[in-house]
């Protein structure tokens, strides 16, 4: 069986999966929602409900394994209450500390910038809180870890907490001109991480 692949932008408020498992996920909105995905499709990695963006979809296990387990780089774009400052940036670059699964996690640095200008992106359904309830910035954050909801834990860490968090890349491939909910089948995935 030839295997399936897609990339999409995720929706703020959908869950990175395909089942509902269970009464406590109540009426949660689901990527199945989206678009008729075949058989055995999975998330690779997930973004939690509250974020949106870059999402890459396969039926090879193997393949989401290996781009879970490598070390690929995934970038987010994240709008921050506050102007920050050099001194928190430079903080979240070398690393700070969060809380993860009951214990305190150091996370690894990584590449932190403040974007000069608002990225071009779709509008989000949920209204966020803008510039003129007091100041904005919009940050790049790569890493090339992962942990459960670890930008907005960063910035919450240095004092800015994230208001909007999209995720623009992984690897070398990119959210492009995706708009929210569009599903784009890919030829191949697996030339994108050898």
């Amino acid at each position: 069986m030839e295997h399936q692949h897609f990339k999409i932008y995720k929706p703020y408020g959908y869950l990175s999966q395909f089942i509902n498992n269970g009464p406590k996920q109540g009426k949660k909105k689901l990527l199945g929602e989206l678009n008729l995905f075949p058989k055995g499709i999975m998330s690779i990695g997930r973004l939690d409900e509250k974020s949106e963006g870059l999402l890459l979809l396969t039926t090879n296990g193997k393949l989401s394994n290996h781009i879970n387990s490598s070390k690929f780089e995934k970038e987010y774009y994240a709008l921050v209450d506050g102007a920050i400052s050099d001194e928190a940036i430079l903080q979240m670059a070398n690393g700070v500390e969060i809380g993860f699964n009951g214990k305190k996690y150091q996370t690894k640095p990584c590449t932190v910038k403040r974007l000069t200008t608002s990225p071009q992106l779709p509008n989000r359904s949920k209204k966020i809180r803008d510039a003129r309830h007091g100041p904005v910035t919009w940050i790049s954050v790569i890493l090339t870890e992962g942990k459960f909801r670890q930008v907005r834990k960063m910035t919450s860490a240095v004092g800015f907490p994230t208001l909007r968090l999209v995720r623009i890349r992984i690897h070398n491939i990119h959210l492009d001109t995706l708009n929210i909910g569009e599903v784009i089948a890919m030829e191949s995935m697996e030339n994108h991480f050898i």
